[in-house]
Formats: C-alpha cells, structure tokens, sequence
C-alpha cells in the first residue's frame, strides 16, 4: 500500500458503507485499520480532537459521530458489545486532519478524504467554475451514488438481470444502444468503463436518467422486473425527446474525452 490510489480505490471505498436512506458512512473500528492505529484508545484520542474541531465549526457532533455499538465473538461462545462510531464523510475527513500526519496511511487518508469531500460540498456557482476535466470527475462521483441507490431500489422492485435492466436505460437514451454498442462506437477495450469515458455533458444526461428511474421506480411502486425495465426506457427516451426539444446534442453525437477518468486520476496523483 504504497500510494493513494490504493487506498482510494482499495481501502477506504472498500469499508464505505450506505444507509437505508442512501448516505455514505464509516465504521470507526474500521476506519482505525485503515488508518493502521493498532490500539482503540489511541484512535478514540483523535477521534476526541475530530469531535472539538466540528464543533468549532458550528457543526453537530451527533450528526457526524453517531455512538453505535458493535458485537463481537468472545471465546467460549460468549460476545460481548464495544463502542464504535458511525461517521459521516466529514468526520473521516476531521479524523484525517487530526492525525499523526507523519504517518504514511494518515496524509495518504488526509488527500483522499479532502477532495472527496471537497466535491461533496461544491455549490452551483462552484461547479460552473471549474474545469472539464474537474467537472467530469465531480459527475462521475455523482453517478456511482446514484447508481448504487438505483440498483437497490430496482433489487426491490423484481430485477435479477442488472445487465438488461441498465441496459434499457441506455436504449432509451441512445436511440437503442447497449452499453456495449456505446462502448464500440467510443472506440473502448474491453470491459472499459463507458461511464469514466463520457464529458460532463453526457455524464449530466446519464446522472439525470438514473435519478429520475430511481425516483420513478419508488413512485410507481414497481414490483416486477419486465416493468422496472420498461420504466428505465421509458425515462431514458424521455429525456432523450426532451434533449431534442431544446435543440441539444444527442448523447451518442457528443465527443469522446482524450483521456478516460482513471487516466485523469491517475495523472492527478502523480503531481
């Protein structure tokens, strides 16, 4: 675990976790490995300085550092229950900041944790500020959470095949491609990442259609798979017509970026 790409994409997403209501958090025990703190008393110490930092920005601590506690194995059958916090994004990141920075994991942790949270708090006139490329990763990081709420609610509604229910979202979007046509027309390998390899305009379109199924889905109470499907077609050909309405370009008609997202990132860390 030698740089920040490790742990970006290994260590802290791995141990992300995602509540009922879609909100990322992190367990504290966990984060504590992460970070490589061997004792909980010395981690709960900079937890301790984390919580006087939020508060001094006016935040709630509850809010951030949620008391929960966790079950563990003890031998002889017994278990017994030890606390553990339930953090929020900006209480990894206060975390990060009040650690022992000396420590490779912890500046490592302080970077990621930054420009993650950084992103998560841009407001409009913010992002019209910054650049493509900057405005490619923030959508980017939108998609993932959508998509994660999108598959949850689409699990309850009867879907099994994920592949042809995102799928029928594409269609609809572009005027019958599957995500595999999209990955042909861009000129991608195999298995690459259509998404990491779209400008923020189309990322925009897409980010709208996985919000709206979403919302769709809920709304309608959707219970079976073949309707699921047909409602994330219908909501992709949606606005696909509405893009045409206003004389916009359509999704398969927009350029494809030089560099794909994970060449971007990986470009970032090197500097």
């Amino acid at each position: 675990m030698n740089n920040i790409e490790n742990y970006n994409e290994k260590i802290f997403e791995n141990i992300k976790h995602i509540d009922e209501e879609g909100n990322e958090y992190w367990l504290g025990r966990e984060l504590m490995k992460a970070l490589k703190y061997s004792k909980w008393s010395n981690f709960e110490a900079v937890v301790s300085k984390a919580k006087s930092a939020c508060d001094l920005s006016n935040n709630k601590i509850k809010e951030h550092f949620a008391d929960v506690g966790k079950t563990i194995e003890m031998p002889k059958g017994a278990s017994k229950i030890v606390n553990d916090y339930k953090l929020s994004r900006y209480a990894c990141y206060l975390i990060a900041q009040n650690g022992d920075s000396r420590k490779e994991s912890i500046a490592l942790a302080q970077t990621y944790f930054a420009v993650q949270t950084r992103r998560m708090e841009l407001t409009d006139s913010e992002y019209r500020l910054l650049s493509e490329e900057d405005k490619r990763l923030y959508n980017r990081d939108s998609i993932r959470k959508g998509n994660y709420s999108l598959n949850k609610t689409a699990k309850k509604a009867g879907v099994k095949n994920f592949d042809k229910f995102h799928n029928a979202g594409y269609k609809g979007l572009y005027n019958g491609e599957t995500a595999d046509d999209i990955a042909k027309r861009k000129g991608l390998r195999y298995r690459e990442d259509i998404l990491d390899n779209m400008g923020s305009e189309e990322l925009i379109a897409n980010l709208f259609r996985i919000s709206q199924t979403d919302a769709k889905l809920k709304r309608d109470n959707v219970k079976t798979e073949l309707k699921a499907n047909k409602t994330h077609y219908d909501v992709g050909k949606t606005i696909r017509n509405t893009i045409e309405k206003l004389g916009g370009t359509m999704p398969e008609d927009l350029p494809t970026p030089k560099k794909s997202l994970k060449e971007l990132e990986k470009g970032k860390k090197l500097k």
